[in-house]
């Protein structure tokens, strides 16, 4: 962790504390209506808000309910639970202990197994229980700026049992990050590492928003023992080499991410230039389907670049230039755990959230979707286009409509569409040009009348001079 990320956490440490210490006791004290005295809480519980919040250190949320109503499995881990707000779920998964029928109670329990096996390995790896210890001295020491990183109350957690919990969810991060760094193709007898299908359920569940550590004391923690052990490498080298972000794109190095779901929308919003800030930000009311653009003499080209957001239209040609969408499951909990964090800490800066719902407003049925995966802008994986249009239409339910860094693009757009000569244009390519063959007879069909013409002025001509 660099000095400057260092000054601004520790500023931030020292603000949250004089917050909350300006806040007088009996704030905790909720008041009685029909007695007027006020009772303590008899134990604080999970789910309650902190407040204050502390904005330089706070970054993990809860997912709004009118997000995760309409899909709550995106949100919710399928086999490991990382952090404090998936606490209730592993309470559930020990009270049916031994019931094989709840599959994912079952995963919840195997994987906590796996979190001391891990540690146990981690021990081994690092050659001594010393550096244990010194890691959880490191936990304790950041302790109140880790629980600020939470929306919610951690209050609930004892001290003892907070940092324990900290300490086996670090080191089962960083300890399958090692195996998947130094792994090759043999099977080592972990089903974590054996089982692709155990592998990439385990990576999604690492970016889901309320399944989060705060990214600096991963950092603080495991930083130097990778350098110790891998002297080229860093955290966060280690962290874009598992989720394989270098093959894909490679991040700005001077990029600073919170956690996980954090770092899948930085690579994204650094596809736009100057963080999107040249765009003239503003309500975004109306906008055709793909289809009926097209028909108006809308052209639409794929944009290849992994993860791109940025939305260009050339408005002499007319043509709309949009990055590849790969439709499937992976990329929809991506995707909605990233806006599912934009509306709660960039609600100003939502471009991801901007970018999908420009896509929900070109697609409206099958036909769109037809329109776009023939010009490479959608990679079908879910088979029938209904299904496309159905997913992308439900990105965007519960998102909340602050304006759109998109609108100038709308705005060009619509121009285009309402312009009477592209009209007149698109209505001739789609009646006379709509194909080789059509448009082979059109011009034949125009020569033949051509030379009608002239064979018919060329008689009258004969006649007048006779």
């Amino acid at each position: 962790m660099d000095s400057s990320t260092s000054l601004v956490l520790t500023r931030a440490s020292e603000s949250a504390s004089k917050i909350g210490s300006s806040i007088p006791d009996k704030m905790d004290r909720p008041l009685d209506l029909e007695s007027g005295t006020t009772h303590e809480l008899s134990k604080p519980v999970p789910g309650m808000w902190r407040f204050p919040t502390n904005p330089d250190l706070c970054c993990i949320y809860r997912v709004p309910g009118c997000l995760r109503e309409v899909n709550p499995k995106a949100y919710t881990p399928q086999l490991v639970l990382i952090g404090p707000l998936h606490h209730s779920l592993k309470s559930q998964a020990l009270k049916s202990r031994g019931d094989i029928t709840k599959a994912k109670s079952l995963g919840y329990l195997n994987t906590e197994a796996h979190k001391k096996i891990y540690l146990a390995e981690f021990t081994k790896r690092v050659e001594g229980s010393k550096i244990i210890e010194e890691l959880k001295r490191k936990i304790k020491e950041d302790e109140d700026m880790i629980r600020a990183s939470y929306s919610e109350s951690t209050a609930w957690i004892d001290s003892p049992d907070f940092v324990e919990m900290i300490l086996h969810d670090s080191i089962f991060i960083i300890e399958l990050m090692l195996r998947f760094f130094v792994g090759g193709l043999e099977r080592i007898g972990d089903p974590l590492m054996d089982e692709p299908c155990l592998e990439n359920t385990i990576k999604r569940d690492l970016i889901l928003l309320e399944n989060q550590l705060p990214y600096f004391i991963l950092e603080k923690l495991f930083d130097p023992i990778i350098k110790m052990l891998y002297p080229s490498e860093t955290m966060r080298t280690l962290v874009i080499n598992y989720f394989q972000l270098d093959k894909k794109k490679k991040l700005n190095e001077n990029s600073k991410f919170r956690h996980f779901t954090d770092l899948f929308r930085c690579i994204r919003v650094e596809t736009l230039p100057d963080d999107g800030l040249i765009r003239k930000y503003g309500e975004l009311t109306k906008m055709h389907n793909a289809d009926k653009l097209y028909s108006r003499g809308v052209e639409f080209e794929a944009v290849e670049e992994e993860f791109s957001v940025w939305v260009t239209f050339e408005v002499k040609s007319g043509c709309l230039k949009i990055p590849c969408f790969s439709a499937d499951d992976d990329m929809e909990i991506e995707l909605r755990n990233i806006m599912a964090f934009e509306q709660s800490y960039y609600p100003y800066h939502a471009y991801v959230s901007d970018y999908v719902t420009f896509l929900d407003f070109l697609i409206n049925t099958e036909k769109d979707v037809d329109l776009l995966v023939e010009k490479g802008i959608i990679k079908n994986w879910l088979g029938h286009h209904g299904a496309v249009s159905t997913l992308v239409n439900n990105l965007c339910l519960g998102v909340m409509d602050d304006g759109s860094s998109y609108a100038d693009i709308a705005s060009k757009v619509i121009a285009h569409y309402d312009n009477k000569c592209n009209k007149a244009r698109s209505i001739l390519r789609r009646v006379y040009f709509n194909n080789l063959w059509r448009g082979t007879a059109t011009v034949t069909a125009a020569c033949i009348l051509i030379l009608t013409l002239i064979q018919t002025v060329t008689s009258i001509i004969d006649v007048i001079q006779k």
